[in-house]
């Protein structure tokens, strides 16, 4: 039995989807061996931490421009 595709693959996955650069053989293999809802939960994960880091970015200059 094949093992499914690690963390970090789906990662970076959704990663390179988010910035939307991919090479098109790296597509190919990855949506073999991806199943939708990796993706899925992934993408989620992703999209909750780039609101928090901006959230905390944003909390962090402007507490500093207010000083």
């Amino acid at each position: 039995m094949a093992a499914g595709p690690s963390v970090l693959t789906i990662a970076k996955t959704v990663f390179w989807s988010f910035f939307g650069v991919r090479r098109r053989v790296q597509h190919e293999e990855e949506t073999v061996n991806i199943k939708p809802l990796h993706v899925i939960v992934a993408g989620i994960i992703g999209a909750a931490l780039f609101v928090i880091s901006l959230l905390v970015l944003v909390r962090f200059i402007t507490s500093a421009a207010a000083q």
